[in-house]
């Protein structure tokens, strides 16, 4: 979901909103589960790595197909019907469709917990809620219930390292809400806090607050949220406990940036944020011990002037290559990273092969990176070469109905 300024292809806010109410209510649910209550780990030593999991599965290469999940609109003419299922060969890159997992109602961003036994997804509604689902080997997911966000149009969410809290960031109403997760079932309890951005005033062009993103950052002891609508990243502690948010610091953008999506580099002490509203990528140091965020000079995407929405950026794991998705350009722009992650280098773009690039991901070897094609309803697939960062286009696009989010497993 984006704040765009006046006269972009997205439409107004209140477009948007016009949408959301035209949802229909009522998403039948499994049982709700209870309150978790629990005190996550501490954090690894300053300056050490930390061997605990962070989120991201470990390297691997498997034979075979592997699991692709797909995330879309359902209430939408040209959407689907709930997560899509897939396959795609380890060996080739190629997607198979196998079916849909129905009763979850626009399940525009999934994210799966560290130990990948749960998948929840974003039900983006007026009202916004969030799903749990059951990971079964063999099988498709099952429902395991929702709970409300306390906003409206949730567009991201994303679990705590360590398994323990669920956050998502509601769009319309600039909030960012946490959940506890029950660690043997992976279901949701009652949400533990919901801390709404007041503060700076919107941007030029922006009606109010529209937090896009929220993820812990790589000490695991802070939780940034990004807010396309004030221009700004918002850095808060994490009370392991309680499950609350306590405010710490906030990291201003140059008016009209529109920051919308964050990563971290594997050192823990940059961060690379992507600008969909003035088109840049800026550079940020991150200090592990205070959780502030100090944002650089805005950098060119390659796409050249005027704005192409970038919507995404990911960096390799082994911190040498950047890639940006652009909307509006479709296409990929590949940096590579120098100074140790302080500094990005354009090197290209790449045609996505596809008409809205509005979301990208790598599979977990990183052999892959997949794009999710909005306008065009395709996922397209890349190889990824590790010493050059090349992108090589991996067979034809596999059609899907207005792909938002592609999840490989």
């Amino acid at each position: 979901m984006t704040a765009p300024p006046k006269g972009t292809p997205h439409g107004a806010v209140a477009d948007r909103r016009r949408f959301l109410r035209t949802l229909a209510a009522g998403l039948a649910t499994a049982a709700g589960a209870g309150m978790l209550t629990a005190a996550d780990a501490a954090p690894a030593p300053a300056g050490r790595p930390d061997p605990r999991p962070t989120g991201r599965r470990p390297a691997r290469n498997p034979r075979g197909p592997r699991p692709l999940l797909l995330g879309t609109y359902t209430s939408k003419e040209g959407g689907g019907t709930g997560i899509g299922l897939a396959e795609y060969d380890t060996r080739t890159g190629r997607i198979t469709g196998t079916g849909v997992v129905p009763g979850v109602a626009d399940p525009s961003y999934l994210a799966t917990g560290p130990a990948g036994r749960t998948l929840y997804a974003v039900d983006e509604w007026q009202e916004g809620t969030v799903t749990a689902l059951a990971l079964t080997p063999g099988g498709p997911p099952t429902v395991l219930g929702s709970r409300s966000t306390g906003g409206a149009g949730p567009c991201h969410l994303s679990v705590h390292p360590g398994g323990r809290w669920l956050f998502s960031a509601n769009y319309l109403s600039g909030s960012v809400a946490v959940h506890p997760v029950d660690p043997a079932t992976g279901t949701l309890g009652e949400r533990t806090d919901l801390v709404t951005h007041t503060t700076p005033p919107p941007g030029p062009d922006q009606d109010g607050p529209h937090a896009h993103q929220v993820l812990t950052g790589p000490d695991r002891r802070h939780v940034l949220a990004v807010d396309l609508g004030t221009d700004t990243v918002y850095t808060y502690r994490l009370d392991p406990t309680a499950g609350r948010l306590l405010p710490v610091s906030r990291a201003a953008l140059r008016p009209g940036a529109g920051p919308r999506h964050l990563t971290f580099h594997p050192s823990g002490a940059f961060a690379y944020l992507a600008n969909e509203v003035d088109n840049t990528v800026v550079v940020c140091g991150y200090d592990r011990g205070s959780g502030r965020l100090t944002p650089g000079d805005p950098q060119p995407t390659g796409t050249g002037p005027g704005t192409s929405f970038p919507a995404q950026i990911l960096v390799t794991r082994n911190g040498r290559f950047a890639f940006l998705a652009n909307r509006g350009h479709n296409s990929l722009t590949r940096y590579a990273v120098e100074g140790g992650g302080a500094r990005l280098r354009l090197l290209d773009t790449v045609p996505v092969g596809g008409d809205f690039p509005r979301q990208i991901a790598f599979s977990p070897d990183q052999r892959w990176l997949f794009a999710a094609n909005q306008k065009s309803g395709s996922v397209t697939v890349f190889a990824v070469d590790a010493a050059t960062g090349t992108l090589t286009p991996a067979g034809a696009p596999f059609p899907a109905p207005m792909p938002v989010c592609a999840l490989p497993l």
